[in-house]
């Protein structure tokens, strides 16, 4: 039986157990939204497509599963980009529909065209220009597989109007035919015997374990592999959450603004097992001065990640949590008594490291430290909460106070640094995971940049909560030009900005302001009582806070400043 592109598109939906879209409607997409009004699937009207695809990817990693949205031809593609390359920096699987002017008319500037497949190759995992409602089904179930599997990532499907009209009997058939894709799960086995054979001669290894361990789900095969040899394990900042915080061989995580004992185990080590990470520059800080002595393997699924940044000694291509079981295979059969003296000593060391300068902060009962709030917040949800951040301090404060657990806990802008990706992405992580205490740690600044979703999750009844740090600056360039400018605040400054407890009220949503250190955790408290609406909670924190320690731009990871 013949139907619609929409139709058909609807039902491939369905097929592949989509339960939540994010999308704009506009003209070409018409009959897509038609079909949609009937349909078992619940679609979540953003108040700008940014802030769609920004919540279709929190989504996507809180849950695990694939996000999706949509935006129509022109302006509400172009609209999507930023979302799009945010989530190809951080290896989010996304699907991203956009609509197109009929194909008769493509090249020929018409209204609301955009080459939105041009404008976004350099950020997808892959695109298609469907051109004939007859490959809709097999483009749409490829472009699902392509986003989830291997190094996630975005697909962008480019919809002309006559395509979404057009009649097709091609079914959903769910079959997957690129045999010029095929990602690698297994490890190579000479590999791993040879990654084993230098670890166990090394003295003070450390695994440095990113977002690619809570990608693949392999916290459990970590820990293990951590408690059997007594290896210490570092996290990037997106891995946050990929190894229990309180477990006794965390260090903590490493970088610009990491912790002291990340930062010189990464210096001083003799061997890195890097399991999932892509040793961005903010981790590693100056090249020639990153773990000079050490030799390194890398696990990751994306062979175009190794060597890409650092030379690596052992590389191993596959999913993280395959490989990590594949070396349990093998375990026994390399002798780990040998340097196991040398590796207490040199966790013993790393321990006294964190003991000595854990991350910390000049406490004060009369202003609000920024600090205070998200250990604050950590306390009252017994660190089981979702965090979402905007971008800036607010991010790093997030990442150094609040405690994480488990993995996809911790959701941030980590390659693109987006702000205005906390609060949609919040958004899409509570209705991803409603039965969790989800907050958005923002900044002010950030938060304003789609500040318009606040009517989303009204309008949705989503109990998101966002705690804003609000210091009346844009507090991570305040911050550089006090190091660096000689306290030159050039635009900087955030002197006007609305009342956040009236622009709450306005909205329909609660707004509640803390003033003093004293009112902190009455205000969170009152938040976590209230779950079907949104809450703006106001910190007015101490204005010229600094995060420290910091890695500055150019610097080795142990030439950490430590402000005043």
């Amino acid at each position: 039986m013949s139907r619609t592109g929409a139709e058909a598109l609807v039902e491939c939906l369905k097929k592949q157990n989509v339960d939540i879209v994010f999308g704009y409607p506009g003209g070409v997409l018409l009959g897509i939204y038609d079909t949609l009004f009937d349909a078992d699937i619940l679609h979540v009207l953003p108040r700008h497509e940014q802030g769609g695809v920004h919540a279709a990817d929190g989504y996507a990693r809180a849950t695990g599963k694939v996000g999706v949205c949509f935006g129509t031809s022109g302006p509400g593609a172009t609209n999507l980009v930023t979302g799009i390359a945010n989530a190809y920096m951080d290896s989010v699987p996304l699907v991203a529909f956009t609509g197109q002017v009929p194909t008769a008319l493509i090249g020929g500037d018409a209204f609301q065209e955009a080459d939105i497949i041009g404008i976004t190759r350099p950020i997808v995992k892959h695109s298609y220009l469907v051109q004939n409602v007859d490959d809709l089904p097999r483009v749409i179930n490829e472009a699902f597989y392509i986003a989830s599997t291997g190094r996630p990532g975005p697909v962008v499907i480019d919809l002309p109007k006559d395509v979404v009209a057009g009649k097709t009997k091609t079914k959903c058939s769910g079959k997957i035919d690129l045999p010029g894709y095929n990602p690698t799960y297994e490890g190579h086995p000479l590999q791993i015997k040879k990654l084993l054979k230098e670890l166990s001669e090394a003295k003070k290894p450390v695994i440095y374990a990113g977002g690619g361990v809570i990608i693949s789900g392999a916290t459990e095969e970590l820990v293990k592999l951590s408690e059997k040899i007594g290896l210490p394990v570092v996290n990037s900042f997106l891995g946050l959450g990929g190894f229990p915080s309180a477990h006794e061989n965390y260090v903590g995580w490493l970088g610009m603004h990491g912790n002291f004992a990340s930062n010189m185990a990464m210096t001083e080590t003799d061997f890195i097992l890097a399991i999932g990470t892509r040793f961005s520059d903010r981790s590693t800080g100056r090249l020639d001065g990153f773990a000079p002595n050490a030799k390194i393997a890398h696990i990751d699924i994306d062979p175009a990640s190794i060597s890409k940044i650092v030379d690596i000694d052992i590389p191993v291509v596959g999913d993280c949590k395959k490989v990590l079981k594949q070396m349990e295979e093998y375990l026994d059969k390399f002798n780990w008594e040998k340097n196991a003296e040398s590796r207490k000593g040199w966790l013993k060391k790393i321990r006294a490291w964190n003991s000595e300068r854990p991350f910390s902060y000049k406490k004060s009962d009369k202003v609000i430290k920024p600090q205070f709030v998200v250990e604050e917040i950590c306390r009252l949800t017994d660190g089981e909460a979702i965090i979402a951040t905007e971008v800036g301090q607010n991010q790093m404060w997030a990442g150094q106070f609040y405690k994480f657990k488990h993995p996809r806990q911790f959701i941030s802008s980590g390659g693109l640094g987006t702000m205005g990706f906390g609060f949609p992405a919040a958004i899409g992580a509570k209705l991803g995971r409603p039965d969790k205490h989800v907050f958005d740690i923002a900044g002010d600044g950030s938060f304003l940049m789609n500040m318009q979703e606040i009517c989303t999750a009204v309008q949705y009844r989503v109990g998101v909560k966002v705690a804003i740090l609000n210091n009346k600056f844009l507090g991570m360039i305040r911050q550089w030009q006090h190091l660096f400018y000689n306290k030159r605040y050039s635009y900087s400054c955030l002197e006007c900005q609305p009342d956040f407890v009236k622009l709450a009220d306005a909205y329909g949503c609660v707004g509640l302001i803390a003033e003093k250190p004293s009112e902190v955790a009455d205000v969170i408290a009152e938040s976590l009582k209230i779950e079907d609406k949104p809450v703006l909670m106001d910190f007015r924190v101490d204005r010229e806070e600094n995060v420290y320690p910091m890695v500055p731009a150019g610097a080795a990871l142990n030439e950490m400043i430590y402000g005043e």
